[in-house]
Formats: C-alpha cells, structure tokens, sequence
C-alpha cells in the first residue's frame, strides 16, 4: 500500500487528539473515585468531640418533686444548676424548675462535655446559612419542640451556623442518646430528645432527605436539646 504525504499528516494530528482524550477519560475516573470516596465516608459513622449546651426542661402534670441523673460516656465541662451526682429539683407546669440545692429558680437543666460521639450522616439536610433560622423553625416546629423551646434553640445556634456557605445537618437518634442517658425519677410518660450534628460547608452536597418524626406530648414529659459541629476532611 503507498502511504502519501498527507496521510502521515493526518495520522500524526490524530494523536494528540488520542491522548487528549485519553487524559479527559483519567480524569473523569479519578473524579469518580474522589466523589465515591467521599459519600463511603459520609455513610460512615463520623466522629464529633462533644455536645454544646443540651438543655433539658421538666413539665410535669403538677408540682413534683424529680431527680435527674446523667449517664454520660465523657467529661462534663459546665453544668448550671451545679450537677452533684445528679439534680435533685421542684418542676412544675408550666417548666418552672426549683433547684433543691439552693432555692434558685431555673428555665431548664444545662450541661455540656466531650466525648468522642459517633455521628450518621447517611441522611440529612444541606442547608444554606443564610436559610438556617427558616430550616431549624420548621424542622424544630415539626419534631415537637414549642416556639419557646426552638428559639432557644435556634438563638443558640444561629449565629454559629448562618455564617458558613452551607451546612450538613443531620438530627441523631441513639448514636446520640446511647451516649447520654437520662434517668428520671418519678419516670416520665413521654420524652423527646433532640441533638443536632451539622458540618460547615462551602458548598451543597447531595444526602437522602432525612425522614422526621412528629413528637406527641402526654402527661410527664421531658424535652431536651442539644447538638455539635463535626469535623469532616472535606
């Protein structure tokens, strides 16, 4: 077969098209790998260093006498009223608390610790910082809380949160309670326990929405809230 000029031509331009295209291929792949990398990591259990400022409020059905313990896999760093191996406190209706140690009168039971907690974010919300007030009152509305108790909630919060870009939430069942158990003495008829873990981020990222669950208040209840900033590589 005769080869003519511009047939070598031709097939010596066509190379650097090969490799061009070889090249865009390898980076789409190493792409790939980056992002099935980072949602392996974000299904695993992700570690925060310790809860801020749970709250825990007492309403019972009348004036009661109640005893409050903590069981709590880590250090406590700050407790008000003091815990002294618990809290020993007057609650009525209304979540007014009388701290038996000392008379004062108290809106709820504050502690906070560290401890190495393991979090799931598996699902959950990427939420702008500029939208966290709207997103904590719904969410917060809807789990139970009262407007008290979630602008508390959300003045706590708020100023922490609304100046990232965004922010991973994710609300934790047992990763969180297991951590932290409540004994209360008389028992409580219905408890909610509300921790927040949330991840400062640059940009959205894509989680299953995360399923909520209503909260029905009935006789005794007991009603806590809390969260952490966790540290994720990324």
């Amino acid at each position: 077969m005769n080869h003519y000029p511009e047939d070598r031509d031709r097939s010596s331009d066509q190379e650097p098209e090969k490799t061009e295209t070889k090249r865009s291929y390898a980076d789409i792949l190493i792409w790939i790998a980056v992002i099935f990398f980072v949602l392996v990591f974000m299904a695993m259990n992700l570690i925060s260093s310790g809860s801020a400022k749970p709250v825990i409020y007492l309403y019972p059905e009348r004036p009661t006498d109640v005893s409050v313990t903590l069981d709590y896999n880590g250090k406590l760093r700050s407790t008000y009223p003091k815990y002294d191996n618990g809290w020993d406190v007057t609650a009525y209706p209304d979540g007014t608390i009388i701290n038996k140690a000392d008379g004062w009168e108290h809106s709820y039971l504050f502690w906070d610790g560290d401890s190495p907690m393991r979090f799931d974010f598996s699902s959950g919300f990427s939420v702008k910082g500029s939208d966290t007030a709207e997103f904590l009152r719904e969410k917060l509305a809807y789990m139970g809380l009262t407007p008290k108790e979630y602008n508390e909630f959300i003045v706590y919060w708020m100023p922490m949160m609304e100046k990232n870009a965004y922010n991973l939430v994710s609300f934790q069942g047992r990763s969180y309670t297991d951590n932290a158990v409540l004994r209360i003495t008389p028992k409580p008829d219905s408890v909610l326990r509300v921790f927040m873990a949330y991840k400062s981020m640059s940009w959205p990222i894509y989680v299953p929405p995360q399923e909520l669950v209503p909260f029905e208040r009935k006789g005794f209840t007991v009603v806590e809230w809390g969260g952490s900033e966790v540290n994720l590589p990324f």
